[in-house]
């Protein structure tokens, strides 16, 4: 399987996970670059993004798996090709062979930047640590089957806060898959059990994608 390790930066997180399928197999189109196709009576195009990435959340580091067929292209053409391509915010870092399944990526890297216009609250710091110190943390979680309270602790491996200027930051390794945990449900659980350090504007980006060993999974 070929692979692509791409970022998608700026205005682009504001496109969603459907709309990327559409902008990467046009892009495959303008560049020259024909995928191949399943058989059957509906054919579609062998392409695959590992993650779905939420709107609004930066990522350098989301794979996408795809299969050429026709002439023989070399990586570092498909990356100039692609990029040729692609609107400002996505670009291909790198274009790789791997035989690693996509169910090997278990964990992800998340940092979440709280940011407060008035100043970080006193003991803001201190109360969040120790909130993710607790044996257990319910949240609502929204999906297509509704509402459900969830306990999102057993989906974090590792969690630390630490300041910088205009708030605090949340670096934090949590589940991928089977089960997943966004990493906006830990903003939640702020707002919901801390309100008083619920912050005026959280960024949420993606550093890496891990294998069960803690490894980048590429």
């Amino acid at each position: 399987m070929r692979r692509v390790l791409f970022s998608k930066t700026g205005d682009a997180i504001w496109i969603s996970h459907l709309d990327l399928m559409r902008v990467f197999q046009r892009s495959f189109r303008r560049a020259g670059l024909m995928l191949k196709h399943s058989q059957g009576f509906s054919p579609r195009a062998i392409v695959s993004i590992a993650l779905p990435l939420s709107v609004g959340v930066d990522s350098r580091c989301e794979i996408l798996d795809f299969e050429l067929v026709g002439e023989a292209v070399s990586d570092e053409e498909i990356k100039i090709r692609l990029n040729q391509a692609l609107p400002l915010g996505v670009r291909v870092e790198e274009v790789y062979d791997s035989s690693r399944k996509q169910k090997e990526l278990t964990h992800l890297q998340a940092r979440l930047a709280l940011e407060y216009d008035k100043g970080v609250p006193e003991g803001a710091q201190t109360a969040i640590a120790a909130l993710f110190q607790r044996e257990s943390l319910m949240v609502e979680k929204k999906s297509k089957k509704g509402v459900t309270s969830v306990d999102i602790l057993p989906m974090v491996q590792k969690l630390e806060v630490s300041s910088q200027p205009d708030g605090l930051v949340l670096n934090a390794v949590i589940c991928a898959q089977n089960p997943a945990l966004n990493p906006s449900l830990l903003a939640e659980a702020i707002a919901v059990y801390l309100p008083e350090f619920i912050p005026d504007f959280v960024k949420i980006s993606r550093l890496e994608v891990l294998d069960g060993q803690g490894e980048a999974f590429r």
